[in-house]
C-alpha cells in the first residue's frame, strides 16, 4: 500500500469536496464527479450514497484507477475496497466532518453506502 505524504493528506482531508475521475478500460478519464471525502487516520475515503449500484462507483470498478482533485492536490490514485473493519472509523469521520448537514450525512452512513467504501491510495 502506498501512503499519502503529510501535506497532501492534510490538504485533501481539509477540502469540503473532492472531484473524482475514474479510468475507462482504454485508460481515458471519465468526467469528474464531485463528492464528499474523509480522512480516517492516514487514509482517505469516499463512498457512494447509492452503494455499489452508483454510476460513478461502477465506473471506478473498471480499472480501479483514476485521478482526484481536492484542496489544490491533483493526484493519480488507486481505488481499494475498504475492509468492513474500516467502516466504523470512516463513519466517525463522516459524522465529524459533515455532521452539520444532519439530514444529508445519514445517507453516507447506511449499509448500502458502507458497502461502497473506497480507500484512495496515491500512485
Amino acid at each position: 500500500m502506498t501512503t499519502w505524504d503529510g501535506p497532501a493528506l492534510d490538504k485533501i482531508s481539509a477540502a469540503e469536496e473532492l472531484d473524482l475521475r475514474s479510468e475507462r478500460s482504454d485508460g481515458t478519464l471519465r468526467a469528474p464527479v464531485t463528492m464528499w471525502v474523509v480522512r480516517a487516520g492516514d487514509r482517505v475515503y469516499v463512498r457512494s450514497v447509492k452503494g455499489t449500484n452508483g454510476p460513478w462507483y461502477r465506473g471506478a470498478q473498471t480499472r480501479h484507477r483514476g485521478r482526484i482533485d481536492a484542496g489544490g492536490v491533483q493526484q493519480d490514485v488507486t481505488f481499494r475496497e475498504a475492509d468492513p473493519g474500516e467502516y466504523a472509523s470512516v463513519d466517525a469521520a463522516y459524522r465529524e466532518k459533515y455532521g452539520r448537514y444532519t439530514d444529508i450525512v445519514e445517507h453516507v452512513l447506511t449499509e448500502q453506502a458502507r458497502s461502497s467504501t473506497l480507500r484512495l491510495e496515491p500512485r
